[in-house]
């Protein structure tokens, strides 16, 4: 008896580990997880539906994906807790997603002597969750540019919580097929032989999935690295976005689409998307340091806060270049693509729209000072939501950064 309890502290040790280290995917494993992590076959959460663990199915999820004390970026962590995050005081998350938390910061501030609220429900993806505080969407009955219902919205929205589609050895997409044996979301999940197979990226929704009037065409691609929720004060995240529409793939715009159709729709004057960026736009890019500097050379301009969609689904391609030690930070090919990721934050950030960075302002900086401290900010939020970079990346009067691929300042 002695033994099996040693062995279970050195398993409960080993799985915490595993969990701090950022490199947390063995749960889900690519694909439909232990059935008794999200249902209760005895004991379900009163009030909910399904046997789940939760309320609704994001509590379901974040049972695991928040976790109240965290200090700071942890591993699967998505959301801070509130009692973590009081007045003046930032979410700890940083994934390349985002942290829900910033859908419960709303700020007050002057403009041009106008009292002006920015509610927090501006700042991403509403979902739904009773047992967290999550309410619908006070601002939008739909999604915009769609017909989604608001009041549907939840974490099933966009992943599929069995995580049943997946890639195959010839890197095609099916629901259905070879065995999953892990993750296909890392810089080192594994390779699928033949008669094999891995999950999709982040579980998200394939080819079929339908929720509520919407149904999804097909899977994006991207790679990220294995530890991912960190700050970026030092060296940046790379999320490696691919690009591909056959083999049950589809462009991230594609995607998105689903629900945000008419965002891009012909006949409205719209930022296109899932197009090439051209030599014009790609030079721009590569040679763009800061405002008023234009020396980069190509192999160091990479910015996580404007990626872009590489033209490629080769996996293995893009898990050589999802890297957080600033390894690879070569710029874009003419070929490359503009995609709704390079512009917004997949669940919330602290920016109306979800956006990477604020457009609410002339200047990101003024006198090396991040100016959304004047939209009711603390320092340390200001800083959060550019993921704690240091002022001195940016020009001391840093305009916004549309200029990245414009050039316009």
């Amino acid at each position: 008896m002695k033994g099996l309890k040693v062995s279970l502290v050195i398993m409960a040790a080993a799985l915490l580990t595993v969990g701090i280290s950022g490199m947390a995917y063995a749960f889900h494993s690519g694909g439909v997880a232990e059935c008794s992590g999200c249902h209760s076959m005895h004991t379900p959460k009163a009030g909910g539906t399904f046997l789940l663990v939760g309320t609704d199915q994001s509590s379901a999820c974040l049972t695991c994906h928040m976790h109240p004390g965290d200090t700071g970026p942890s591993s699967y962590h998505v959301m801070t807790a509130d009692a973590d995050m009081p007045a003046g005081t930032p979410p700890k998350q940083r994934t390349p997603g985002g942290d829900f938390g910033w859908l419960k910061k709303t700020y007050t501030f002057t403009v041009r002597g106008t009292a002006t609220t920015e509610d927090g429900a501006t700042h991403g993806h509403n979902v739904i969750s009773a047992d967290y505080g999550y309410i619908v969407d006070p601002l939008n009955a739909t999604a915009p540019g769609g017909s989604f219902p608001s009041a549907q919205l939840g974490c099933q929205s966009c992943h599929d919580p069995h995580g049943q589609y997946r890639r195959l050895s010839d890197n095609t997409i099916a629901k259905t097929g070879a065995p999953i044996i892990g993750a296909g979301s890392y810089n080192n999940s594994l390779i699928p032989a033949a008669g094999q197979a891995v999950g999709v990226y982040r579980l998200l929704a394939g080819l079929g999935y339908t929720k509520d009037g919407v149904t999804f065409t097909g899977v994006p691609a991207a790679v990220a690295p294995s530890s991912y929720n960190r700050t970026e004060a030092a060296t940046q995240t790379r999320v490696a976005y691919g690009y591909a529409t056959t083999g049950g793939h589809v462009a991230w715009g594609t995607w998105c689409a689903t629900c945000h159709g008419e965002m891009h729709s012909s006949g409205n004057y719209v930022h296109p998307v899932d197009e090439t960026l051209g030599s014009t736009v790609a030079a721009n890019y590569k040679a763009y340091v800061k405002s008023g500097d234009m020396t980069g050379d190509g192999t160091n301009g990479f910015l996580s806060l404007v990626p872009f969609t590489e033209n490629t689904a080769d996996y293995a391609t893009l898990a050589s270049h999802a890297v957080n030690n600033d390894s690879v930070l070569t710029g874009p090919g003419t070929s490359d693509r503009v995609d709704c990721m390079s512009c917004h934050r997949a669940h919330a950030s602290d920016f109306p729209f979800m956006l990477r960075w604020s457009m609410e302002n002339e200047f990101l900086t003024k006198n090396s000072v991040y100016q959304t401290t004047e939209r009711g900010r603390t320092t340390a939020e200001a800083e959060a939501g550019y993921y704690d970079r240091p002022t001195t990346v940016f020009a001391s009067y840093q305009r916004v950064l549309c200029n990245k691929c414009h050039a316009k300042d």
